[in-house]
């Protein structure tokens, strides 16, 4: 956790570099295709009769691509490939995950432009590992690898400097040879930071 705060404090640092570097990483008036990285902060949980753990914060990095799809309306579509730190207290889930979003462009400022944004997201567990009394085991022996949902939120530009925070919800039950109706779902808090080009 030490070195993620880091990393955190080392991009906020180098945020006024960035910001003299244009007039942002894509124009709300025309088309264009913009790239960008992502590094933020989750809070997730998992909710339903299979656990009943606190919340646990977690990391996100990943990098993204967006394309505007009208001419006449600031509407983009933006994807890409995130590493995602969930799970619940004392049980850790490593994602790889795939969104697909769906941004809506405002100009609020000459500088600033708001993008609120819905979509599904696909994920994939690479990882994780719950305690026990006998030491460490795998998560993967309570929960399944793949969990989908929904991503809503909020993003902000300004030149190429890029924040937003959100709300991802699963929809899939993730939970293995679950006898019970209410399954297990994931939820996650996310808080990101990054650049667009």
């Amino acid at each position: 956790m030490k070195k993620f705060f880091a990393a955190i404090v080392a991009v906020l640092f180098a945020a006024p570099s960035f910001a003299q570097m244009g007039s942002g990483g894509f124009s709300l008036n025309e088309s264009t295709v913009y790239y960008g990285l992502r590094m933020g902060l989750n809070v997730s949980t998992i909710t339903g009769d299979l656990l009943d753990l606190d919340s646990k914060a977690g990391m996100t990095l990943g990098g993204v691509i967006g394309l505007r799809v009208s001419d006449t309306t600031p509407i983009f579509v933006e994807s890409g490939l995130y590493y995602s730190g969930r799970g619940a207290k004392d049980f850790n889930l490593n994602y790889l995950e795939i969104p697909v979003l769906i941004k809506y462009g405002i100009q609020a400022t000459d500088d600033i432009a708001i993008l609120p944004y819905i979509g599904p997201y696909f994920s994939y567990g690479i990882g994780g590992k719950y305690k026990t009394l006998e030491g460490k085991r795998s998560s993967y022996n309570w929960v399944k690898h793949s969990d989908m949902g929904f991503k809503l939120g909020c993003g902000a530009e300004y030149n190429k400097l890029y924040a937003e925070l959100g709300y991802q919800f699963g929809v899939m039950d993730i939970a293995k040879d679950n006898p019970t109706d209410d399954g297990a779902h994931t939820g996650n808090f996310f808080i990101n930071i990054g650049v667009n080009f």
